[in-house]
């Protein structure tokens, strides 16, 4: 493994070379190449599906790592979006005069070499490729071993339109210790990213000796307040837990204010269960609603499935306590037709994206313009949310100075 974490190393300075224009070029032969090869793919993928199944993976996470002819395209349709959006790399985000009359000047530049981990989600795979080759940065793919063959597949597709840039790319074979080893490798890799639950984060933040950011976990929530729209709200709720229920943007938990509890909560309830959803709460939700009470903790959960915690709660005051001893600043939404609560609730809160009357699913690189994502940063240094190009670049400063010495 050590050979792959040399040979990307040795060729990172390749994607720094490049100008704007061979980049949008190798953007858009990649994803002329996912077309193109896509029967390929999807004889990888069908080989990993049936292993999946075989091996017992839930059904969200089987959604998750299947793919057809209409994923492909979107995976394609966002590599050439990459391609549409201007180049970060060289921009000078700030510049001034200092007093001793040199000019500074605050550019962006690459990273150096990334490390992504993540589950069983070929897409992430040409969106790190994407996003990484834009932005001039190499990296090593540490994807899970269900979905090892797609992945490789992918990265087979772009490696044979990018030639030698492409030896600055690799896919870590599917070991035990490869995790480990990619988040150990101090001075090859210069960042990692992990994409994933609470258990893999949480592994990293505990034992990686390189810098890392923080992503991923999505305990989201949905407020119901007193006077939200109710058409609206299970509108929103439907969207934000059925949709992909496997993805870290989709709801978790719903609160609803005590006020409109024993109204709103049985229609929810409805909508959710002809869809699927089973349901979780603490003892006044099984009191009240004939569910199975659980223990407070029950709100720390993170399902990536057709569940859902539910809690009444008393005012928007309450919801904002409870979001923030159980979430993980991932997304959070209120339902409100009130103006001054709703920016409480808003301002209340340092969650990556708060939203009002709108889906959480809406937290994702390809839906707020990005055109891509590489992770959703939960953390609060560097990038937050959606991480796009310009989460993906570091800066330096370029100092133009005509003789000038310090006294």
């Amino acid at each position: 493994m050590e050979d792959i974490f040399d040979r990307v190393k040795l060729y990172s300075e390749k994607p720094k070379s490049l100008s704007s224009e061979e980049k949008n070029r190798l953007l858009i032969a990649f994803a002329d190449a996912l077309i193109k090869k896509s029967s390929f793919i999807l004889d990888a993928n069908a080989s990993d599906v049936t292993a999946a199944k075989k091996s017992g993976l839930s059904s969200a996470m089987i959604d998750r790592l299947s793919l057809n002819e209409k994923r492909i395209g979107q995976m394609s349709e966002g590599l050439k979006s990459l391609a549409l959006l201007p180049d970060p790399i060289g921009e000078t985000a700030e510049e001034w005069t200092a007093e001793s009359g040199v000019l500074i000047k605050k550019t962006r530049i690459p990273i150096g070499v990334i490390g992504i981990i993540y589950e069983a989600r070929p897409n992430v795979t040409s969106d790190v490729l994407g996003i990484c080759l834009k932005t001039g940065n190499a990296c090593v793919l540490k994807g899970g071993k269900e979905a090892y063959s797609t992945n490789l597949a992918v990265l087979n597709c772009f490696s044979d339109v990018s030639g030698e840039i492409g030896k600055a790319y690799a896919l870590l074979p599917p070991q035990r210790d490869a995790t480990d080893r990619l988040i150990k490798a101090k001075g090859k890799i210069d960042l990692v990213i992990p994409r994933g639950g609470k258990g893999l984060i949480n592994y990293v933040k505990e034992n990686a000796a390189v810098p890392f950011i923080e992503t991923g976990a999505g305990v989201c929530h949905l407020y119901v307040e007193k006077s939200a729209d109710e058409k609206k709200a299970l509108d929103i709720l439907l969207n934000a837990k059925c949709s992909r229920p496997s993805v870290c943007n989709a709801v978790e938990t719903l609160l609803v204010d005590r006020d409109i509890a024993e109204k709103f909560i049985p229609k929810a309830m409805k909508v959710l269960a002809e869809n699927g959803v089973k349901f979780h709460g603490n003892a006044e939700i099984g009191a009240k609603f004939g569910i199975e009470p659980s223990d407070d903790d029950v709100y720390f959960n993170e399902y990536d499935d057709l569940e859902i915690s539910l809690k009444i709660v008393n005012g928007a005051q309450d919801a904002v306590s409870h979001i923030k001893k159980y979430g993980t600043k991932h997304s959070e939404c209120i339902c409100t037709e009130n103006n001054a609560i709703a920016e409480y609730f808003m301002n209340s809160l340092d969650s990556a994206c708060v939203y009002r009357n709108a889906s959480t699913r809406f937290t994702d690189g390809g839906c707020f313009g990005f055109g891509a994502e590489i992770g959703i940063s939960t953390q609060m240094l560097h990038a937050r949310g959606p991480m796009g190009l310009k989460e993906m670049t570091t800066y330096h400063y370029k100092i133009y100075g005509d003789g000038q010495v310090r006294k």
